[in-house]
């Protein structure tokens, strides 16, 4: 059994998706779960590495994300861990994103799951481009430069 349950705060975050993808903008939205589903998600039993955003006619829908079901749960509540999960957002948001969508190379992945003030679970979505081999290389150099850089003006 998880450690605490999180009641306002960051869940779970995606590093890797900022090391593979060169994120050209963020967006907010809210996504719809099942009662049993944000349970699990409040204990942090969600990872979101895997996850992107896929079309479905007019809606958005948020897949990859793997939801474990909690061990304690009664065996009558069952879900798929791994199913498609709409995005709560605004028609022109939608729409706007679906044009993002729609250009070469472009995709859009989860960065974030936290829950907000008001206690309701949101996703921080970024639009990306895929990052070449050459492209991930230059950032491990800048990052690696930061770090000596404060370790030097530490120093003195």
């Amino acid at each position: 059994m998880p450690r605490q349950i999180i009641k306002i705060g960051q869940v779970s975050e995606n590093r890797k998706a900022r090391y593979s993808y060169s994120i050209q903008d963020t967006i907010e939205a809210g996504i719809s779960l099942t009662g049993a589903e944000i349970k699990s998600v409040r204990y942090g039993l969600v990872t979101i590495v895997d996850g992107f955003v896929q079309r479905r006619g007019r809606d958005l829908y948020l897949a990859g994300v793997e939801i474990q079901k909690l061990p304690t749960a009664a065996r009558i509540v069952n879900f798929d861990e791994r199913r498609p999960r709409q995005l709560l957002l605004h028609r022109a948001q939608i729409n706007r994103l679906i044009g993002k969508l729609q250009e070469r190379g472009a995709t859009i992945v989860p960065l974030k799951l936290y829950f907000n003030n008001r206690g309701k679970l949101k996703v921080l979505l970024g639009v990306g481009y895929g990052k070449t081999k050459i492209d991930k290389r230059e950032t491990i150099k800048q990052r690696e430069w930061n770090k000596n850089k404060s370790r030097i003006l530490k120093g003195n």
